[in-house]
Formats: C-alpha cells, structure tokens, sequence
C-alpha cells in the first residue's frame, strides 16, 4: 500500500500504481483540498492503477482525522463516555453513529475503508490516549462493537489497531522503538481483551499490528513476529482476515534493518499487506528488490475489504441517513 504526495497525480505515481505488487493506496491530509477534490483524485488513481485498488485513510475522529472541510467532525472516541455522562447505552448509541457517519461519508468519496476503530486502551501511551475508547477494556469492547456495527451498517469494514495493545506502553512508535517488558499473562487480561473479543464475535474484518516489542513472548516487534501474527493471533484467537502491516517507514520498524528487509520481514511473518508511506524512494526501492509474493490467500482477504456500491457525495447529502447522523450527532455533542 503505497501512498502520493500531492492533490493530484504525478506521471510518477501513475507509473508505479500500475507496477503489479501495489494493491492499494492511503491517503492523508496533504492529499485533501475538498470533498469534490478528494473524490476526482480517488477516480484518477483507480484509473490510473487499471485494476482493484484497495484504498484507505485514516480518519478515525478527533485528531487523527484527515479530511476536515465539508466533512463531519467525528469527535475523539475517548470524548464519547464522557459525552454520554458515563452513561454506557447512550455512550454506544453514539459510538454507533459515529462509525455510521464516518463510513457514509468516507465511501462516498469512493474510498474503501477508514484503518478504525483504535481497539488500545487509554493506559499510559503518549500516542493513544483520547484515540482509545477508554481505560476499561469492557467498556472498549463494548464501544468498540457499536462504532463497528454503525461502519458495518454501510457498508465498510472494520480495521482493529494496534494488536495486541499499544496503551500500556509509553513511547511513540512513529518516533521511537516501545518495549513492553511484562509478560504475557499481563498484556494477556488487559490489551488483547478487546481484540479478543472483536475476533470472537466476528466484529472485525482486519487487524493492524503494533510496531511494539514485547520481549516476553519475542524480540521482534508484533508486525516482524511469526509467534504474535501465526501462532497466537492466526492460531490461537483463530482469525481469518487481513493483517495489515502498520507503516514501515515508522521509526520503530528500523529495528529490523532498511525497508527491503522491513517488508520482507513483515510478508513472511504473516502480514497480507504492506504498508510503505511517506518515503517514496523505499516505496521504489521495495518494489523493484524486495523479494516479495504475491499471496493468493492474502489477495482474497484484501478483495473483502473492498466497499461496495455507494452513493455519490451529491447523493449522500440528500439521503436522509446521512441528515439524520449529522444532526443528530451534532445535538448530541453540542
């Protein structure tokens, strides 16, 4: 999954859109002038790619939210609870509807899936905090499940991050390597409860993992380790869908080598799908020496997460869900 760098297309990027080991595209905030904009660059980039391109953004509310004029603002999801005066039915019935508007408006720019819900707790990590629904994994999971139920009643699917839990450990992988020294058992009956438990309900479609080491169970951060992605995840919580590697351009995957080795690490260990942002010249490098498969298994997962037929922009403004979500939201969060 490679990224662009501007609001519309380079005859760069067309070239390598269509190199066959690209399957899909994130896009950021530097990529976003306006809802009319975003959705010609998304036509522009599907044509250019001529073949099924799974694209994603993270637009998770609050401040981890790229697209911001014309679009909702999808509040924090830590702001939820406290929104709903810790009342749990009321803080889900927004969840829901959080996730519903979001996806709605999302896919109406002809993208396929947002990487939400954050499935972390709010424990001591500098890079989680309000992202987590909350510091009690039962009120997380429950939440979580809400705010999926809303994305899945339109039609997108559900990506958990960060596998197995990203909240109890405090430094920013995007700008340092995290070491959670305690043992399985501990991260066990607090961070992995809600992945658990959105595996075992069959809530979510994908899993995204931390770029975290956790030296109890392997001295390879999660997306690098076979134990975390094939024995525990795949095996021993039995999930099927897709793993997606988070960005290997994040400080804390360096600790495997350069980018070559970075993807090759993350393919073998188990990820479907590689994620190479915000470096253009590792994004060119992988692709034309990186010893990479491509994966029957892992493509079939990845075409499930495509979204189906949505409406317009135009449409959706019309529709009555979406007024319905907006004002409603609105009221609520007022």
């Amino acid at each position: 999954m490679m990224d662009v760098l501007d609001t519309s297309l380079s005859e760069e990027d067309k070239e390598i859109l269509q190199h066959p080991l690209v399957g899909g595209l994130i896009l950021f905030s530097r990529n976003f002038h306006s809802p009319t904009q975003i959705a010609q660059l998304v036509s522009s980039i599907r044509q250019a790619a001529n073949k099924p391109l799974l694209i994603a953004v993270d637009h998770e509310g609050g401040r981890v939210q790229r697209f911001r004029q014309g679009f909702s603002q999808i509040p924090a999801m830590g702001e939820l609870f406290p929104a709903a005066q810790n009342n749990i039915e009321k803080a889900s019935q927004l969840a829901y509807q959080c996730g519903a508007l979001m996806a709605l408006e999302v896919q109406a720019v002809d993208i396929d899936i947002s990487f939400a819900p954050v499935l972390d707790i709010n424990g001591i990590s500098e890079v989680i905090g309000l992202r987590s629904f909350h510091a009690d994994p039962q009120l997380v999971i429950s939440l979580a499940q809400a705010f999926i139920n809303g994305m899945h009643s339109v039609g997108m699917k559900a990506t958990g991050k960060h596998f197995p839990g990203h909240g109890s450990v405090k430094a920013d992988s995007h700008i340092d390597l995290p070491i959670d020294n305690r043992d399985f058992s501990a991260i066990t009956e607090l961070d992995l409860l809600p992945f658990q438990a959105m595996i075992a309900s069959g809530h979510v479609d994908a899993l995204m993992p931390a770029h975290v080491i956790y030296p109890d169970v392997d001295d390879k951060s999660v997306g690098f380790s076979t134990i975390w992605l094939q024995e525990i995840l795949r095996k021993q919580l039995n999930f099927n869908g897709v793993i997606f590697s988070d960005d290997l351009s994040m400080e804390a995957a360096s600790s495997i080598g350069g980018y070559i080795e970075r993807s090759e690490a993350a393919q073998q260990a188990g990820c479907d799908m590689l994620l190479l942002c915000n470096n253009r010249q590792a994004c060119i490098e992988v692709l034309d020496s990186a010893n990479l498969v491509i994966d029957n298994s892992s493509s079939e997962r990845i075409t499930q997460m495509l979204k189906g037929q949505t409406m317009s922009w135009l449409q959706m403004q019309q529709s009555e869900l979406w007024q319905q979500l907006s004002s409603s939201l609105a009221q609520q969060l007022s």
